[in-house]
């Protein structure tokens, strides 16, 4: 079995709760996974209506399809491994509808404030960070989840970024929006940093 994010809301109450009614609807752990990607569909299409629209709500969809992207991100393993429900397709049905969600949100959010090439960048880093933990898997090492930039700490940083941007004059969201952005780029960069010297160093421990 792949390694698994560590997720201290995995063993709240609500998230098993959430968990076992799922696996006993019949809802299969690869279905919540595509699932999650239509939050973050939602959630990116909210991000671009923020340039057209007037009004918080946008913002607050915005939040709110990141965050249940999260929660499907959660539950889905949940489901495959707690419930059984896991599936020899699992693997992929657990690690490519995130880099779609990941990259539609940050993409979104760069158009959001008329800044495409960040987002795109920002999108980019993203995937490297994931690419270089499973590439460390791949060598056989641990499968390094730390950050300070990885997919829960990046969403969380946009999170609050579409939460201020709710409440915030519009000439001030998009600077909000913005400072979000630089910092998942920096944050995504110095993680893809820290997993490789981790992965190096456990290679040379090993004498690879």
């Amino acid at each position: 079995m792949a390694e698994r994010r560590p997720i201290a809301t995995r063993n709240t109450q609500w998230a098993q709760s959430l968990a076992r009614r799922v696996a006993r609807a019949g809802v299969t752990a690869n279905a919540v996974s595509v699932i999650g990607v239509g939050f973050a569909c939602v959630a990116a299409a909210a991000f671009v209506l923020t340039r057209g629209q007037e009004g918080a709500w946008p913002w607050l969809v915005a939040a709110a399809g990141i965050q249940g992207r999260l929660i499907c991100n959660m539950i889905d393993g949940m489901v495959a491994v707690e419930h059984r429900g896991a599936t020899p397709t699992g693997a992929l049905y657990n690690d490519v509808p995130d880099r779609i969600a990941d990259t539609v949100i940050l993409v979104a959010a760069g158009h959001a404030i008329a800044q495409p090439e960040l987002g795109w960048a920002c999108a980019v880093a993203a995937m490297l960070t994931a690419y270089v933990r499973a590439l460390g898997g791949a060598l056989g090492t641990p499968q390094f989840f730390i950050g300070p930039q990885a997919k829960s700490q990046r969403m969380a940083v946009l999170t609050v970024a579409a939460l201020v941007a709710a409440v915030a004059p519009r000439e001030i969201a998009g600077q909000v929006v913005l400072v979000a952005l630089a910092i998942v780029l920096a944050g995504s960069v110095l993680t893809v940093v820290r997993r490789l010297r981790l992965i190096a160093a456990e290679l040379n421990s090993r004498g690879a």
